[in-house]
């Protein structure tokens, strides 16, 4: 895995590319356009940076391949990515804008709930087909009954349940004492305020803290300060990645080194790791994807994207990579630029990607599998379950 700032900035160039190379000039009769709103600037642009290669990959392949057969004539895809720059009201806007102004025909999806659900509202009261990964399946299922937005990704109470079971299987010794703190968001509040703490009584654990903090927020003593004096052997945290850099700082401020740390959602990208260095090495986050898994392309793919950025790879180049599959095999599927027919055809997707086999149930949602990743010397090693391992448990959370 490739570290450090020479890696920030070949980032950095990348998405300032990805600004020119998706320009905003009028759609072709002759062309078939699909937008998509992501996170290229602000706190979440570590994800947003791996979706725009997944869903650009997959349309470079289809038109090498030579296009979309449409009403009997090939044409070639344009992709059309706007900057949500973190904010839901521009991943709203940029939905509108993408539909009324460069005549996208089908849209893909931007990262975490708050982002994709905004904008796959303004998808679907415009009735345009939208495939997205990158939105936990219960929050997605929440917010109303979908019928033209489709999710696959993981199902939250998995997810909450993944690191209980890795500590399980591999019978780890702790005091048993457990901390939760977590963002107000929609799913840091699913997870941290509620799935968590309701399964730690059925792993044994005792709750000794709940913390709650803004997702702005970027001073967390105190927080760790009353897990600290609590004797805190366990903690669990769900948060962005700027808040999870920091968190991690401070609690080495503070010399509270628990067992255990788990940081979901924010200690996912490889810019955590790169952030802090060795102060990532133990830290435990949920995944979904590797390129160990045994799916059709997988090692190829995270090969590609190393090869191609110098950057090292993140499981999110794969749900967006194969997000974006779906879609254009459901136009393909089609032979139309109709969303009617589009839509229909996503409907009846039960194929094998590379995140595993993809097939939407009722809610509109496809279940990808849960891992527990852990951060070992710069690396995400998968340590549950047994038949997904990579390496063993770090076990206890090294000291700084």
């Amino acid at each position: 895995m490739k570290q450090g700032l020479k890696s920030n900035l070949k980032a950095g160039a990348l998405l300032a590319l990805a600004s020119i190379a998706f320009g905003l000039s009028a759609a072709r009769a002759d062309e078939i356009v699909i937008g998509a709103s992501l996170p290229l600037s602000g706190p979440l642009a570590g994800f947003g940076s791996f979706q725009q290669w997944g869903y650009k990959r997959a349309v470079d392949e289809v038109n090498k391949a030579g296009g979309i057969s449409i009403d009997g004539t090939k044409q070639m895809v344009k992709l059309i990515i706007r900057d949500d720059k973190t904010d839901p009201n521009a991943s709203a806007s940029n939905i509108e804008t993408l539909i009324s102004r460069d005549h996208a025909v089908a849209l893909l999806g931007s990262c975490t709930p708050t982002l994709v659900n905004a904008g796959a509202l303004v998808a679907e009261r415009a009735k345009k087909p939208m495939v997205t990964g990158c939105d936990p399946l219960e929050v997605f299922k929440s917010v109303r009954k979908w019928n033209y937005v489709w999710d696959l990704f993981f199902s939250v109470p998995e997810l909450a349940a993944a690191q209980y079971k890795a500590l399980a299987e591999a019978n780890v010794q702790t005091n048993k004492k457990i901390a939760f703190w977590h963002d107000n968001g929609p799913d840091g509040q699913a997870v941290g305020g509620h799935i968590w703490p309701a399964l730690a009584k059925d792993f044994g654990y005792e709750v000794v803290q709940n913390a709650e903090f803004p997702v702005d927020n970027s001073q967390f003593t105190s927080i760790i300060g009353e897990a600290k004096s609590k004797g805190a052997d366990v903690v669990l945290v769900d948060a962005i990645t700027p808040q999870a850099i920091a968190i991690r700082k401070q609690m080495a401020a503070a010399g509270y080194t628990p067992k255990v740390i788990n940081i979901e959602k924010g200690a996912e990208p490889v810019q955590f790791a790169e952030a802090l260095g060795k102060l990532s090495d133990g830290v435990l986050v949920g995944g979904y994807w590797d390129p160990s898994f045994p799916y059709p392309g997988a090692a190829d793919l995270a090969k590609a994207f190393e090869s191609e950025t110098k950057l090292s790879s993140s499981q999110h180049i794969a749900d967006s990579y194969t997000a974006a599959q779906v879609l254009l095999d459901a136009i393909a599927a089609a032979g139309s630029t109709d969303p009617e027919k589009i839509n229909d055809a996503i409907a009846k997707t039960d194929k094998t990607y590379v995140v595993g086999p993809i097939k939407f149930d009722a809610d509109h949602t496809s279940k990808l599998p849960i891992v527990a990743v852990q951060w070992q010397g710069g690396k995400p090693v998968i340590v549950w379950p047994k038949s997904a391992k990579t390496g063993e448990l770090l076990f206890p959370v090294p000291a700084p």
